[in-house]
């Protein structure tokens, strides 16, 4: 086949490489993510042209690299809307992590047998992801290779079991096993890879039906959600009273008897103080409103938070006042109920890059700082993950962002959570598929801990999602409204919310000995050669 016997044209390359490029690109187009089980095809054909030498590895690389880049760039443009740093850091970032893993196996792949190869391809490459999921203010995990499948929920129940790199590991291993087909024209493995995860997945799904006995039997909760609709840009233009008035006015239309009401990421519009919260104006307003008509009621409601510490500093994060006393703003979401003291708070754990957060060596001056929200530059991060609790029941308050994070939002589960809010603020980046995607994750977060979700929005999409991921009500873009769902509470820990991530970890150790044997085994040769 002309494709394998190493005499591919530049154009060829440059077809294949755009082919790889588009083919990856589809599972974050609201389209589907099957495409991403050939979508690496192209590029291990690319590899297979190619020598060992140096000169040819660096030709690889020059494909890998506009490859990556177009992909991200692709999917993640629509960060541009709000912050053109944003797409640059995660284009150039997110490229790395994807050139190092396809470098390593091409490499590899002239001196070893296969096996050790493609091997280290797919350890590499989660381990790859699982780095970039866990690091520290550089973290954006939007493209790992599980996420594409936020759309076809029905095919990957099982990552109850594995979590999204579960699906990483789908994609890499099924372009492999694809790849090995189109040379030996045999192709029992590649229908074997594909379709026995979606025989365990249907079953799963059919298993974790909300009709069935173990699921009916459940406690449920009424939770409301709320959608102001108020736009981004102009919001923190408009006086503060205006937009808790108009806050209050959509709180008066949740239901009587519900047992939750959400409010989207910042909806307060004020800074609470952490020691001081029942005395800010707003929560006491709410409180007030609670008493009189929700009186069984929690408001989980988003809110910029500050703490102070004094003349002493505590961490990187801290912000310093005129008169030299320490401080940090939060990104918060917090609990109201009737008797406005002792409310829980959560501050925000997973920061946005280049929004909320950048690395230390980037905020000299302020200049790549973005002002989203409210506040510009570094905000506070919060140590943990705890559920809020009221009336026995324990929800996981996570905030936008957060829900990104499969092994974090576990973490909710681990402290007791039995449900999850998210709340959130969506308008930055238009009507792109940024928001859609935000609310697509949360589906998979619902398959990975069997917990039903509610997420509100200041605008995108507000709404329910059921335990093996299926949308529920929903209230979509520019939209403004309060919609009810009745959702069931879950105590069960699934394999995955007790282990979490262990994919990433087991990876990254098995990616070393490939990388150690291979040392090992091309050193040895070369000593019998001379």
């Amino acid at each position: 086949m002309k494709l394998f016997d190493g005499k591919l044209s530049w154009k060829g390359r440059l077809v294949l490489a755009l082919l790889s490029a588009l083919l990856l690109s589809f599972g974050w187009m609201t389209v589907s993510g099957f495409t991403l089980l050939v979508a690496l095809v192209p590029l291990l054909i690319i590899s297979n042209s190619y020598g060992s030498s140096w000169a040819e590895v660096g030709k690889m690389a020059l494909w890998a690299i506009l490859t990556f880049i177009l992909w991200h760039v692709a999917c993640t443009w629509w960060v541009w809307n709000a912050a053109a740093i944003g797409t640059i850091a995660a284009s150039l970032v997110g490229t790395w992590w994807c050139l190092l893993p396809v470098i390593l196996f091409h490499i590899v792949s002239k001196r070893m047998a296969k096996s050790v190869a493609y091997i280290l391809l797919i350890t590499a490459w989660i381990g790859c992801e699982y780095i970039y999921i866990k690091a520290p203010a550089m973290s954006f995990p939007w493209l790992t290779l599980g996420n594409g499948f936020a759309f076809d929920t029905w095919a990957v129940q099982w990552y109850e079991y594995t979590g999204v790199l579960g699906g990483s590991l789908w994609v890499l291993t099924t372009n492999i096993v694809i790849f090995e087909a189109l040379r030996s024209k045999r192709w029992f493995a590649p229908v074997a890879t594909i379709a026995l995860p979606l025989i365990v997945s249907l079953i799963l799904y059919s298993v974790n039906s909300p009709e069935k006995e173990r699921y009916t039997s459940r406690t449920t909760v009424n939770v409301a959600a709320i959608q102001p609709n108020v736009d981004c840009y102009t919001k923190f233009l408009v006086s503060r009273e205006t937009l808790q008035m108009d806050l209050m006015k959509q709180l008066q239309e949740a239901p009587k008897d519900v047992d939750f009401i959400l409010m989207p990421e910042t909806s307060l519009a004020a800074t609470v103080n952490e020691r001081f919260i029942g005395a800010t104006r707003i929560v006491q307003g709410i409180s007030s409103h609670l008493r009189t008509n929700n009186s069984n009621a929690m408001v989980v409601a988003g809110t910029e938070s500050l703490m102070a510490y004094g003349t002493r500093r505590k961490s990187d994060t801290n912000r310093r006042s005129r008169d030299g006393h320490y401080y940090d703003i939060f990104n918060s979401s917090l609990g109201i109920t009737s008797s406005p003291t002792n409310l829980p708070i959560h501050n925000k754990c997973k920061l946005v890059i280049g929004v909320e957060t950048l690395p230390a060596w980037f905020r000299a001056g302020g200049i790549f700082e973005v002002d989203l929200g409210g506040t510009a530059g570094q905000l506070g991060i919060g140590k943990s993950a705890e559920p809020f609790t009221h009336n026995s029941i324990k929800i996981a308050p996570a905030i936008c962002y957060e829900g990104l994070y499969g092994d974090f939002m576990g973490e909710f589960v681990r402290n007791g959570a039995q449900i999850f809010s998210v709340v959130s603020n969506d308008g930055w980046w238009g009507d792109t598929p940024g928001y859609k995607y935000l609310f697509a994750y949360c589906r998979l977060r619902a398959i990975e801990h069997r917990r039903d979700v509610a997420r509100s929005a200041n605008t995108g999409i507000s709404g329910f999602i059921n335990s093996r991921g299926d949308a529920l009500q929903t209230l979509g873009w520019d939209k403004k409204g309060v919609i009810t769902e009745q959702l069931r509470l879950n105590n069960e820990q699934t394999f995955y919310t007790r282990h979490g991530d262990y994919l990433g970890r087991l990876s990254l150790y098995i990616a070393l000995l490939c990388l150690l044997y291979t040392v090992a085994i091309v050193s040895k040769k070369r000593f019998y050669l001379d």
